[in-house]
């Protein structure tokens, strides 16, 4: 039973059913509708560059012909009995269950964000619905204060409130109002990027594009009447358009379950994504607590990683593959070029080639017109090469080939780049 039919669910139903073929396996998924959103389209969305059905699919569609599909809304898991309860009164039962339902954006999180200036001078991208809107707002926008901010980590994607960032000043130069905008972008962290080699490839592109930091900024709430972002330190940022990545949460019927943590997410072991609580229980993708980036890539890898496993542990066998926290990510710096950064959870994010040392032919943490063609080009391998199952020819434990491995620090002194 695999509960949730995005990007996490989808892959490991594919790749198991063709693993399992006509064995005693039954393979079922369970989500709320058909509609399967591709979720990185979301940050181009605002400013034209997709249309929502470039971003939407059928999720049955992109299901292996051997797969169910039920659709429902999930009221609760009862582990110990081995069941999962929708909430039109439905059960199901299983052998092995996998939770695969991700996080969501949760604004009612936030004091002062669900009111007033709720989808008029605050928005969000994060939702498929948020990010029609926010296309709507800056259409006929004209200029003012903007204010990108994150809420808390641990976020999807915690590249994206920059690259929209960094976008958001390509779009306002091209309509020739740039000059009209103050940008500012306001993070709970220290920095921008908290890892210190990409940091200062990040720091500098901030600064030439003219966007202010505010750093270690914990939101407390947002103050409607005066449009201002107020920081549990008494600190205030006032706005005209507020673009926000609100809290991040798995979703509530973790919590019902018994089977999270206080942001729902499921423990597990970080090599196999096993449950800490249960042996026949694992969590994929985003809904886990693994100190890896909420990104695509990291459930590509992952899976990967994670499909050998399943097959050993329903042997009854020892798992002897270990996921490394592995992601790659590409980053839209604006006027058609973008940034590509590789990392685990070891090593942070290091200059140099990839895939292939001494030839590329993409530069890491190194502005270029062939890393936005391949963040564009991604769309195309989502749909039709990571959705079906089939292989990827990038390995699905980081290589430091290729890296400039002298300037990390000494062993006993290098930091794991959780936070990047």
């Amino acid at each position: 039973m695999i509960l949730g039919g995005g990007t996490a669910g989808t892959m490991a139903a594919n790749k198991l059913r063709k693993e399992l073929g006509a064995s005693d396996w039954a393979i079922t998924v369970i989500d709320a509708d058909d509609e399967h959103r591709y979720q990185p389209g979301y940050l181009f969305m605002p400013f034209g560059t997709y249309s929502p059905k470039q971003v939407t699919k059928s999720r049955r569609a992109t299901l292996h012909s051997g797969v169910d599909l039920q659709y429902g809304e999930i009221d609760a898991v009862r582990a110990d009995e081995q069941v999962v309860a929708l909430t039109d009164g439905r059960e199901f039962g299983y052998d092995m269950l996998i939770i695969a339902t991700g996080v969501s954006p949760r604004p009612d999180q936030t004091d002062g964000m669900l009111g007033p200036q709720w989808r008029e001078s605050i928005h969000e991208f994060y939702s498929y619905e948020g990010s029609v809107a926010l296309a709507e707002k800056l259409r006929d926008w004209e200029g003012g204060r903007l204010v990108v901010n994150i809420v808390e980590m641990p976020i999807k994607c915690p590249v994206a409130p920059l690259e929209f960032a960094f976008l958001a000043d390509a779009f306002f130069t091209e309509k020739g109002i740039r000059d009209k905008v103050e940008m500012t972008y306001v993070t709970p962290l220290p920095g921008a990027f908290t890892k210190p080699i990409a940091a200062e490839a990040f720091g500098n592109t901030l600064e030439e594009k003219g966007i202010d930091v505010e750093p270690d900024f914990m939101l407390m709430e947002i103050d409607d009447d005066k449009k201002a972002l107020v920081s549990y330190d008494e600190r205030e940022v006032p706005f005209d358009l507020l673009v926000t990545v609100p809290l991040n949460m798995g979703q509530d019927f973790v919590a019902r379950s018994g089977l999270g943590d206080e942001l729902n997410l499921v423990p597990v072991d970080k090599f196999t994504q096993l449950s800490t609580q249960y042996d026949n229980i694992f969590a994929l993708g985003d809904a886990n607590d693994i100190p890896a980036s909420k990104a695509g890539s990291v459930a590509h890898f992952e899976i990967d990683v994670f499909v050998e496993n399943f097959l050993q542990h329903i042997a009854g066998k020892e798992m002897t593959h270990k996921f490394d926290g592995h992601a790659n990510c590409f980053i839209e710096t604006g006027g058609g070029k973008a940034m590509l950064i590789d990392f685990n959870y070891d090593y942070e994010p290091l200059p140099g080639k990839f895939p292939y040392a001494g030839v590329g032919p993409m530069n890491l943490l190194k502005e270029s017109r062939v890393n936005h063609l391949g963040k564009l080009a991604f769309r195309w391998i989502y749909w039709n090469v990571l959705m079906p199952g089939r292989s990827m020819p990038l390995p699905a434990h980081m290589s430091l080939k290729g890296k400039r491995t002298d300037l990390l620090q000494t062993e006993d002194k290098k930091e794991p780049a959780l936070s990047a």
